[in-house]
């Protein structure tokens, strides 16, 4: 389905999996996308990313917005919890991962210290808090990215998650992926690391249930309320804009 000139495959999480699965057996890289309704109004505005977005090869919907307004036909997949599907299926297939980003190496240890646990076969054979830059995508060519790159080719992982903020990090796999023979499948995973690292608290299962979930963030960040704003109510907006 197209929300907002943006591919948004319809399936559901199994159909998903599957499309993973075999993603690991196929010859090329493949990148998956988890598009929100915040990623869809900034896409609006910047057609590089726009461009991005639509070249993943399985995009799935991370948003209860897209759902509400597709009624129902979009089914919500959040984005963490299929980052740990796919590490449950990387165990079940002796595949491997690497964890790149969230600017601190703290979280990003203790994000790989909490999937190990969780999955104990799990080949984690690299972490990474990745390049600092304040823009919107990395240079290639400034030495922490360089460094990042040649660890990731080194320790050669099938899978590798990156967690650098929706539009850095979907750039980033864009402009690197092809640097990086050994991934069969590159994930954006926004605030995920955050998630699973326990830094910042996931709301009730009932809020998630019933799409909530952002009201929860709201009460506990409310420095959030611009971005909650821009998810919510100018993305309901412009699909109303558009449809009518």
């Amino acid at each position: 389905m197209n929300i907002l000139g943006i591919r948004i495959d319809k399936l559901n999480k199994q159909q998903a999996l599957e499309k993973v699965a075999n993603f690991l057996n196929s010859d090329k890289q493949n990148k998956i996308f988890t598009p929100n309704p915040e990623m869809l109004v900034d896409a609006r505005k910047d057609s590089y990313f726009k461009k991005i977005l639509n070249s993943g090869d399985l995009n799935i919907c991370d948003g209860f917005g897209i759902t509400l307004v597709t009624r129902g036909k979009l089914k919500r997949i959040p984005g963490v919890d299929f980052m740990q599907d796919i590490c449950k299926l990387a165990e079940e297939k002796g595949k491997s991962i690497y964890l790149l980003g969230s600017s601190s190496d703290e979280v990003v240890k203790k994000v790989s210290e909490v999937l190990q646990k969780k999955f104990p076969l799990l080949r984690i054979v690299g972490h990474d808090k990745g390049p600092i830059s304040k823009q919107e995508t990395v240079n290639k060519q400034q030495k922490d990215n360089e460094d990042v790159i040649y660890d990731i080719i080194v320790k050669a992982p099938d899978i590798l998650f990156v967690a650098f903020g929706h539009g850095k990090q979907e750039k980033w796999i864009h402009e690197n992926l092809v640097d990086l023979p050994s991934v069969k499948i590159a994930m954006g995973v926004g605030g995920s690391f955050d998630f699973i690292s326990g830094k910042t608290k996931r709301a009730p299962e009932w809020m998630r249930r019933i799409g909530f979930e952002w009201l929860y963030r709201l009460i506990r960040e409310p420095k959030r309320f611009f971005r909650i704003w821009k998810a919510i109510i100018t993305f309901l907006f412009l699909v109303a804009i558009r449809q009518n």
